[in-house]
């Protein structure tokens, strides 16, 4: 749904957050938020005015002045009170997000908990934000580097994971002594605001961590505006090289994660129950809105037999609304995204795949004008073909063949994405040789969705990353930081002078 100039006066309104208050947006411009599973509207989102970006980044700006002096320790401790407090609101986040998102109650929860286990990670800030010393590099030289936050930063997440993404992105800033301006998604903004409201009650002080809502208007704003010295960004190819671009040229440290294709390939050595199950849970888990999620499975060899294994597998799945119990794939996000799925599936049927598997109009007694769409497989699908070409985001897997290994890894290597990928085999010369030769950032063996865990960076290669840093991990901890190498030497009455030094040396 587009964003409208009906004000918004009889359903609840998002607010903004500058400056530690929750304040209502003068805006003329709204957006509903629409329940996908009962198209309900839940509330509005203001789309912010470029005032109202330029308040919540003046304040950051503000609170930048204290905050970088705060102590490390201080720091620390916010966040670990901030996620005692998002494991007591753990079934209240999980309502939120499903109700605005669709998600099914226990995938939603592991939204939280993903995002949950980042703010963990900041809370040991006291050991990751440390500098070098190197002593007596010369006669009674000493040099040092610290790692020093570089001012106000901003986030724009997505739709697909409201909770996790934000949770990505605000703490490492914050803890690291910035301050931030989040942009969430419009789509679904309301679970990301009561992680605000939780934060503000760990202690963040006002202006430290601000938010703003809209479209592309206010996201260029961000990505123009002078006080902002960071900007981290996951979404779509097309926005994020809009914004590592314009923002680039603005001068501005960036990391844009972006679409996928992401492939798994099955050996035919694998052990074929674990398989299935990990194919069917990472492709149609989330109605397939992952951008790890697997959308393309190259069968090897003998592997090539078990697509009716994997459609009986499929079946298996319940598709409803994310509130009920059993459910396996709730709806899709939007009726948008409802469209473009189904109409990408006509495309694949056009174009010659197989399709094994209709998910097209599931029965979902009780939610008629819901956006389901159930799991659906092709196959004999071949490189050119729109469902293979395309990052279809739906609940949606695409079978390819493959002779050997080496054509599989081809295979894979050729596509432009390079966000996530996985091999399922028993054999550990075959898994080497996939680790060591694909050219993708997150790497499975045996693991479907190898999402890495906040110790270590989330990455990617080719089109699915620009920027050299990722988040999360040691990686951001260098994003959010300057680095400034300090050399000192100190002279009492009784140094001997050695005259004037003409050179570039150190003695």
């Amino acid at each position: 749904m587009d964003a409208t100039t009906t004000p918004a006066t009889k359903v609840a309104t998002v607010k903004l957050l500058i400056g530690g208050k929750f304040v209502e947006s003068k805006t003329t411009e709204w957006r509903d938020i629409v329940n996908p599973a009962t198209q309900q509207v839940l509330a509005k989102v203001p789309f912010a005015t470029q005032d109202e970006v330029d308040a919540a980044v003046a304040s950051g700006k503000e609170a930048f002045k204290t905050w970088r002096k705060t102590a490390i320790g201080a720091r620390a401790r916010i966040f670990l009170k901030y996620q005692q407090l998002i494991r007591e609101h753990m079934g209240e986040l999980a309502a939120i997000l499903t109700a605005e998102q669709g998600k099914t109650l226990p995938d939603a929860e592991g939204d939280v908990f993903r995002g949950l286990e980042v703010v963990e990670h900041a809370a040991g800030i006291g050991n990751l934000q440390l500098g070098e010393f190197a002593n007596n590099v010369a006669g009674g030289v000493d040099t040092y580097s610290v790692l020093q936050p570089l001012g106000v930063c901003a986030g724009i997440t997505p739709f697909n994971f409201p909770a996790m993404i934000p949770l990505w992105m605000f703490p490492m800033a914050i803890v690291t002594g910035n301050t931030f301006v989040l942009k969430p998604s419009e789509q679904d903004p309301m679970v990301t605001m009561r992680l605000c409201e939780l934060a503000i009650e760990a202690g963040i002080p006002p202006g430290v961590l601000n938010v703003v809502h809209g479209g592309e208007a206010v996201v260029n704003a961000i990505c123009d505006h002078k006080d902002i010295k960071a900007i981290s960004f996951v979404g779509s190819t097309k926005v994020g090289t809009h914004v590592y671009n314009r923002a680039s040229l603005a001068g501005k440290r960036v990391q844009c994660m972006m679409g996928a294709k992401n492939h798994a390939i099955v050996m035919p050595d694998a052990n074929k129950e674990q398989t299935l199950n990990a194919l069917a849970g990472a492709a149609f888990g989330a109605a397939g809105q992952r951008c790890m999620a697997v959308s393309v499975a190259v069968l090897v060899g003998d592997a090539r037999n078990w697509v009716p294994d994997l459609v009986e597998k499929a079946k298996t799945l319940k598709v409803g609304a994310g509130t009920e119990k059993g459910v396996d794939v709730g709806p899709l996000v939007s009726c948008a995204a409802f469209d473009r799925v189904t109409g990408l599936i006509e495309r694949g049927v056009a174009d010659g795949a197989t399709l094994a598997l209709d998910g097209r109009k599931p029965t979902v007694p009780g939610y008629e004008k819901g956006n389901f769409v159930g799991p659906t497989v092709f196959a004999d699908v071949k490189p050119g073909m729109s469902i293979y070409e395309q990052e279809i985001f739906g609940p949606v897997l695409c079978l390819v063949g493959a002779d050997n290994i080496d054509d599989a890894i081809e295979l894979i290597n050729a596509n432009p994405n390079g966000n996530g990928t996985a091999i399922f085999t028993q054999s550990g010369a075959a898994a080497r040789r996939f680790q060591e030769d694909i050219d993708v950032g997150q790497v499975g063996i045996n693991v479907p969705i190898p999402v890495p865990v906040p110790m270590f960076s989330f990455t990617g290669s080719r089109a699915s990353k620009l920027g050299d840093l990722g988040p999360y991990g040691k990686q951001v901890v260098l994003f959010y930081t300057q680095t400034k190498t300090v050399t000192s030497r100190w002279f009492d009455d009784s140094t001997v002078s050695h005259g004037v030094n003409t050179t570039i040396s150190l003695k």
